[in-house]
This record gives structure tokens, sequence and C-alpha cells, in this order.
């Protein structure tokens, strides 16, 4: 092949990528149509999140961006011939005079005679009064023509008002409600991951290793569906796809950005002479507690100057203070061997700065130079975790290992993948990925801290979930499966027994 035949081969594959509307049509034309975005996700095969980024400034590319223009280029279609005239109405001249109305189309017969009969049905369908099946319409409505025939007692024969809806053909039967805080909630609603799991078992023929190896596949696209499900009526719309700077960007494919998590990698310098049993605890649920944050609703806003409103959040460019307490406790920003300042998230600044009030005084506050920051909220993801919480504890308590598998690689490959992930790519929030994370460090250093302050010493601090002490730890915390509890790791013994002098 000549570099021109390369070339022609190159154009002939190329093609230029359909045009998109604005973006504050986009969302116009579908709300005009009165579609949901989780109607117009399942059309396309993407998530209800995947609309609201393309709602917010961000572009499909590929063939979905082809089914999208479609959409959209159809929406309008559609609302420009609603909003026209029908040729067949009479119209006014520019003059002013009126023009001859065309003769109205003759009313198909109706089979039953009497006055204000309507069509008749190709098939029954629930009369709007009564709900039992009508073979006519009136006006566009199912219902029924004789009175006898409906089974209502005081069903008449006037046709319903244009703002009236069908009733359905069954009455259902009333919903138990229970109290949910400040307003009520539905207490029979569907357990969305009790379906799963029972679907998934049901598939695999009672397969319990089969099941949750498919239930762990599909965590990712499951863990979206849900959040979905949980932001209904929430106060605040998660913007899945905003606009990011360029500190929270990689550089490279395989590079990192300039966040810093702080995350743990401790051990205890020296520890006194003698003998010592040494218990490594496990933190359960540490990503699944961390969910519990204060997040970020929209776009960051650059800022400058050591202020920090606390009813903001985001990453922020500090100097760090020194820590002298590293004999016995973990520093808040972990293992960090470069001086200077550093790019940190919400929850390491809140730790830093309670660590400098009054209260515990262990270092200096730190200097803010500048920050990245929106509006946020601690209960944005609250009933996505609680949801998570609430399964994971009836499945402990029933020995459920399946659902207990399926919940934790939902909750893990929520928090890994909601970066620049190719897993995701319903939600690019890479600030709120290093602030969870972040909260799970900030979580950990505070169970050191209350094993430090009820006696206990902590030799080792890891991760997010491992924690090691000497001493009566259950004293401290109490052990268990539950995300409030610890359970055991490992037990070993470290030094040498000190031989009485003779």
């Amino acid at each position: 092949m000549t570099d021109f035949d390369a070339i022609d081969a190159l154009l002939a594959g190329a093609r230029k990528e359909v045009p998109l509307p604005p973006v504050p049509e986009r969302r116009a034309l579908r709300e005009e149509l009165g579609l949901s975005r989780p109607q117009l996700a399942q059309a396309l095969g993407v998530g209800p999140s995947t609309i609201a980024g393309w709602e917010s400034g961000r572009d499909p590319s590929g063939e979905v961006r082809e089914k999208y223009a479609y959409f959209l280029e159809g929406a309008r279609t559609k609302l420009a011939a609603d909003s026209t005239p029908p040729a067949d109405e009479p119209t006014l001249p520019s003059t002013g005079s009126p023009t001859e109305a065309a003769p109205a189309p003759e009313a198909p017969a109706a089979t039953t005679s009497g006055p204000g009969d309507g069509d008749e049905l190709s098939a029954p369908q629930p009369c709007v009064l009564c709900g039992r099946p009508a073979r006519h319409q009136v006006e566009g409505f199912p219902q029924h023509l004789d009175p006898a025939e409906c089974g209502t007692d005081d069903a008449e024969r006037t046709p319903p008002r244009e703002e009236s809806r069908p009733e359905p053909s069954a009455a259902p039967r009333p919903q138990k409600v229970v109290p949910a805080g400040r307003r009520l909630r539905t207490g029979e609603a569907p357990d969305p991951i009790a379906a799963a799991v029972a679907a998934a078992l049901d598939q695999h023929s009672g397969d319990v290793e089969a099941a949750t190896a498919a239930l762990v596949r599909r965590a990712i696209p499951d863990a979206m569906a849900l959040l979905d499900r949980t932001r209904k009526g929430g106060r605040y719309d998660i913007v899945a796809h905003p606009w990011l700077p360029d500190v929270l960007r990689k550089p490279t494919a395989r590079g990192a950005d300039e966040i810093w998590e702080a995350r743990p990698k401790w051990t205890r310098p020296t520890l006194p002479p003698g003998e010592h049993q040494v218990t490594a605890l496990d933190v359960n649920g540490a990503y699944l507690s961390a969910l519990k944050t204060h997040l970020p609703i929209g776009r960051l806003e650059h800022s400058t100057g050591d202020q920090h409103d606390r009813r903001r959040a985001g990453v922020h460019l500090v100097t760090p203070p020194d820590w002298e307490h590293d004999a016995y406790l973990p520093n808040p920003l972990g293992n960090r061997d470069e001086p200077g300042p550093l790019w940190v998230t919400e929850p390491t600044l809140r730790l830093l700065q309670r660590l400098s009030g009054p209260r515990y005084g262990l270092c200096d506050p730190p200097v803010i130079h500048e920050s990245w920051t929106s509006g946020a909220t601690e209960n944005l993801l609250e009933k996505f975790r609680v949801l998570l919480k609430d399964a994971r504890d009836r499945a402990i308590a029933e020995g459920d290992e399946v659902t207990l598998e399926y919940v934790k690689a939902m909750y893990a490959k929520f928090v890994s993948t909601m970066g620049e992930s190719n897993y995701n790519r319903e939600l690019y929030r890479t600030d709120w990925m290093h602030l969870i994370r972040s909260q799970a460090f900030v979580n950990l250093w505070w169970k050191a801290h209350r094993a430090y302050d009820e006696g206990l010493m902590v030799v080792r601090a890891m991760g997010t979930d491992e924690l090691h002490v000497i001493g009566d730890w259950r004293a401290v915390f109490p052990e268990g499966r539950a995300v409030t509890e610890v359970k055991v790791k490992d037990v070993y013994t470290v030094g040498e027994a000190v031989r009485p002098e003779s």
C-alpha cells in the first residue's frame, strides 16, 4: 500500500461527528415532550446519570451520539409540528376579513344510537368512571354509554374534563406509610438488592458461586441504578459530569493528579521493653461509612486566601503544620516525604483544623493558599449509603454471603470507578472519589486516636481498615461485623520477655 492509499483509506474511514443542539436546548426538548431522564436513558441504552451529564455540558461520542442526535432532531420536529395549526382550521387573512371555513369532516357513525354516543373501540378498555371494560369512548376516554352498564352508583354520561386522568382498572390496596424524618414514605417499597440476588440465584439454578460472580460483574451499573433510585425526590440534583480543574486531572493515562489523600502507613517506632501481644483489628465497611462526608454539589469554583467556608467542600492547597506526635499517633497527612504546600481534600483539612483547636491542641492550624470548592452537603449519598448498609446488615444476620459480596462490590467499585474510569461512564466525579477515600482514612485516624485516648497502645495504622493495638481493645471497640464494629484480623506477639535478674 502506498502512502496515498493509506491516506485514502484514512479519509474513507473518517467521519465528522453529528452536531448536537446547545446544552440548554437538550434538556428543554426532553422536558417539553414530558419525558423523564430514565425513559430516555432506557431508549438509548445508557443510565439516567449519563443523560444528566449530556444535559450539563458533556458530549457523547460514537454510535450513542448519533442516537442522541436522532432523538433531539425528532423532538424538535415533533414539537414544531404540534405548534403548527392544522391546515383545515379556519384562518384569518392579513386584511382581517374572515374566510369561509372549510366544511368539517363527517363524524363516523356510532354503533349505538342516542345523544352523546362515542366511537366504538377496537378492544375493550377500562372505563374512566368504574374501571370495568367499556367498548366505547367519549371525547377520547373509554366510558360506558349506558349508565346501567357502569359499575358506579352515580355514573353519568357527562364526558370527563380534559385534565382528568383514567383511573386504574382495579382499586389498589392501601399502602402502609411509616415516618421518615419530617416526611412519610411507604413501608412496602420493593428491595432492588434482594430482587437482583433472587434473580441471579434463579438464573444459575441456585449455584451460589456462579450467582455471586455474576452479581459482582454487574456491581457498577447496579450501583449506579441504585443511586438514581435513591436520588428520586432528592433536594439536590447530582452533577454527574462537571468541569474539573487541572489539579484533578491526570497529566498522562498512568499518571496521578495533584490531590493528596493522606493514606496512612504508620508503624510506632519503638515499644516498651518486654513481650507484647498485638491484635490487628479490621474496620468493617470503611468505604461504606465514608460515603457520609461533605461532598461538593456542583461545579468547583476557585478562591484564594486563608479562609475556609464550612458550607462548602472541595480541595485545598495548604501548608500543613508540623506533627510532633509520631512516636505514638500517626500523622494525619499520612506518609509524606516532600515538604511544602500540597493539595488536600476537605476531610483532611477539617481533621487538621479540628486537631489544631483548643480541645486537642495537637498541631498548628494549616495555612490555606487557594481552594476549588462548591456548595456542599454531608447527606448527598445518605439514602444510597443507608440502603446498602441495611442490606449488608440483613445479609450478615441471615448468613447470606451472596448478598454480602454483592453489596461490598457495589460500594467498593462505586468509589473506585467514579473518577476517570472506563468501567463507569455514568459518573465522572474525581473530586468525590478523593474526598470519600480521604474520609475513610480520617475515620481510621480517629479510631487510632480513640484507642490512644482510652489507654491502648497503638502500634500500626494501615490503609482504610487496619489498626494494630496492644491492650484490652474490647473495652474500647465493640466486636462484630457491623459497620460500627471491628473484628480480629490477626493476633501476634512482638518483643522478648524480660528475664528476671539472677
